[in-house]
């Protein structure tokens, strides 16, 4: 059975985008589409009974899901899709789904904050511990805004897709991500843009004797290096690669803008403090303003 696209459901803007989006992506890697909702049991009710309470919540749960099938049926009337509630925290119900998912779709506000069960902890702390791709959805996200502009600057879905974007660090380029990114690009006939950030070292402060610091033409070969294999699988992607100077943040911030997809990795580990995604990532969730695809990895 193939894995469907999962989308988080809680009745806000942004999962209503991630609903669309995750509808998108289900029809272009011919996936099944599933929306979840978590609901969390709160004991003590209006008539006082733990089973009125329940009723309740199941009804407000179900008036969620209904609202994101019937925008469906608007984009997309033909396409087929499963619901489920589940009761439990939200974290929790939404690293279970990323477990059944091709590719798990959440809906984020960013740095303003998240709206519903998807507050910043539980976004976080999804993308953080999923061991699938799990892409972040702003609200207002409409299917013209993958696309690029008409010839007279209006939005289109008519015209060809904007570029994805990948993050890569050819100190450690991981297969998945850069997997994920390749086909993302293929199934939308779009440009890749690969963006390898690298602080240029500077001649000041290196004494008599040092080695002179690598140049940038060095670590372009590297990037065409670990490229290499992967332009031979997908020939028909077309390929930009870029190494730019500057921290990883702030690069991938500005490659994103104007981008339909932006595929950064995340190293998956246990620190003594929990969970918590890298500093690239948690800059990425926040200030970009396409949608973020986050690929696990060990």
């Amino acid at each position: 059975m193939l894995m469907p696209v999962i989308a988080g459901v809680d009745g806000s803007d942004e999962s209503l985008a991630a609903v669309e989006w995750a509808a998108r992506e289900a029809a272009r890697r011919g996936r099944p589409l599933r929306l979840v909702h978590a609901w969390t049991h709160i004991p003590g009710t209006h008539d006082g009974s733990q089973e009125g309470m329940s009723a309740v919540q199941r009804h407000l749960a179900r008036r969620m899901l209904r609202q994101a099938e019937e925008r469906l049926r608007e984009v997309r009337p033909d396409m087929r899709v499963d619901e489920e509630q589940v009761e439990g925290a939200a974290t929790q119900v939404l690293l279970g789904a990323a477990q059944q998912a091709e590719v798990l779709v959440l809906g984020s506000r960013g740095l303003t904050g998240f709206t519903g069960f998807l507050v910043g902890s539980v976004a976080l702390g999804v993308v953080a511990k999923a061991t699938r791709p799990v892409v972040l959805v702003r609200a207002g996200d409409e299917e013209a805004d993958e696309h690029l502009p008409a010839a007279d600057g209006s939005a289109s879905t008519g015209t060809g897709h904007r570029d994805v974007v990948l993050g890569v660090n050819v100190d450690d380029p991981c297969d998945e991500v850069i997997g994920f990114a390749f086909e993302a690009a293929l199934l939308r006939r779009a440009r890749l843009r690969v963006v390898y950030a690298w602080p240029a070292p500077s001649a000041l402060g290196r004494g008599l004797g040092e080695v002179a610091p690598e140049r940038v033409e060095d670590r372009q070969d590297f990037l065409s290096a670990v490229l290499r294999v992967w332009r031979e699988k997908y020939p028909e992607v077309a390929v930009v690669e870029t190494v730019a100077d500057g921290r990883a943040q702030s690069v991938l911030v500005r490659a994103a803008t104007g981008a339909g997809l932006l595929v950064v990795g995340h190293h998956l580990a246990e620190r003594p403090i929990g969970p918590r995604t890298g500093p690239v990532t948690h800059a990425v969730i926040h200030h970009v303003g396409c949608p973020v695809a986050v690929v696990p990895h060990e």
